[in-house]
C-alpha cells in the first residue's frame, strides 16, 4: 500500500483540507466509495479518508492515480505543488521564499553547518538530537524541507551566496565521524561553485564581530535588504532599515576577519584530512 505524510500543523492544514475537499468532490461525482477509490489507486480506505479530511498530505503518486481513476483531467494532479509546499513547516516555507527571491545571500553560522550546506544525513542527525524529541515522521518532514531549500544553488540567474562558518562547525562530529567527513566533502564541492564563497572563522581570532550570534542578510530582487535570525524557539525577519544596516556592517566585518575563500577551502581540506 502507498504511504502518506504525517498530520500537518499551522496554515498548511488549511491547504490540506482544501485538497481533501476537492478529492472528495471528484470521488463522489464518480460514484465511488472511499474503499473503492483506495482499492483502485493502491491505498487503504483509512488513508483515503485521512486525505479527504485534510489530516494527511497525499504523496504525488496518490494525486496522480486519483486524477487518472477519477477522470479529473489533470486538475487533481495539478495540486502537487501546493501539497509539496504545505508539507514543510511554515517558518521554513517563509525562509525558502525569501531565499528564492534573493539576488545575494550572506550567512554566518556559529554552532553547526548552515542549513543550505548540510548533507541529508547531517541534517537528519541534527533533527534527531532535538529535545523535546521529534517523531520519525516529523524528522523526515524537516529534513525534506531543508533539502528542498538547497535548490537555490541551481537557480538561474544564480544569486551570489556567501557563508562564514566557525571553525568548530568543521570539527564538531554531528552524527559521527563518517557523517562529518562526508559533510566536509560537501563543503568543498559547494565552495568550488562560481557563485558561492565559503569562509572559515578560525577559533584563534582575537577580534570577532559576530559574538552576538548567527545572522543572515538577504538582498531581494526588488532592491530591498532584510535580515533573518534564529535563537532557540524564535525566528525573526528583520526589515527595519537601521537594524538591517547594523547586520550588514557586522557581516561585512565578519567576512573581513575570516579566512579568504581560497584559504578557507584549503583549511576545510586540512580538517577533512584530520577527520
Amino acid at each position: 500500500m502507498g504511504g502518506v505524510d504525517a498530520g500537518l500543523e499551522d496554515d498548511s492544514g488549511a491547504v490540506m483540507k482544501a485538497v481533501g475537499r476537492q478529492i472528495k468532490l471528484w470521488r463522489e461525482s464518480a460514484g465511488l466509495r472511499q474503499a473503492e477509490l483506495g482499492e483502485a489507486i493502491g491505498y487503504s480506505e483509512e488513508m483515503v479518508s485521512c486525505v479527504e479530511r485534510g489530516r494527511r498530505a497525499p504523496k504525488p503518486e496518490f494525486l496522480d492515480n486519483a486524477d487518472r481513476v477519477l477522470g479529473a483531467g489533470g486538475k487533481i494532479a495539478a495540486m502537487q505543488g501546493d501539497v509539496a509546499e504545505a508539507r514543510y513547516p511554515k517558518k521554513v516555507r517563509d525562509l525558502a521564499k525569501l531565499e528564492a527571491d534573493a539576488v545575494e545571500l550572506g550567512a554566518y553560522s556559529n554552532h553547526n553547518m548552515h542549513g543550505l550546506l548540510q548533507t541529508e544525513e547531517y541534517a537528519r542527525a541534527l533533527f534527531t538530537m532535538r529535545r523535546p524529541a521529534y517523531g520519525e515522521e516529523e524528522i523526515e518532514r524537516h529534513v525534506a524541507a531543508r533539502m528542498a531549500r538547497q535548490l537555490i544553488f541551481d537557480s538561474r540567474p544564480a544569486p551570489l551566496i556567501t557563508f562564514v562558518l566557525e571553525e568548530v562547525t568543521l570539527r564538531r562530529p554531528i552524527g559521527g565521524t563518517i557523517i562529518l567527513r562526508r559533510q566536509l566533502e560537501r563543503l568543498a564541492e559547494v565552495g568550488e561553485l562560481r557563485h558561492v564563497a565559503i569562509q572559515v572563522m578560525p577559533t584563534d581570532r582575537d577580534e570577532h564581530a559576530g559574538m552576538a550570534g548567527e545572522l543572515r542578510v538577504l538582498k531581494i530582487k526588488d532592491g530591498t535588504t532584510v535580515g533573518y535570525s534564529e535563537a532557540q524557539l524564535t525566528s525573526r525577519l528583520i526589515s527595519d532599515p537601521r537594524e538591517v544596516q547594523i547586520l550588514e556592517m557586522r557581516y561585512g566585518m565578519i567576512r573581513a576577519q575570516a579566512l579568504t575563500p581560497r584559504e578557507s577551502l584549503a583549511f576545510i581540506e586540512k580538517v577533512r584530512g584530520e577527520t
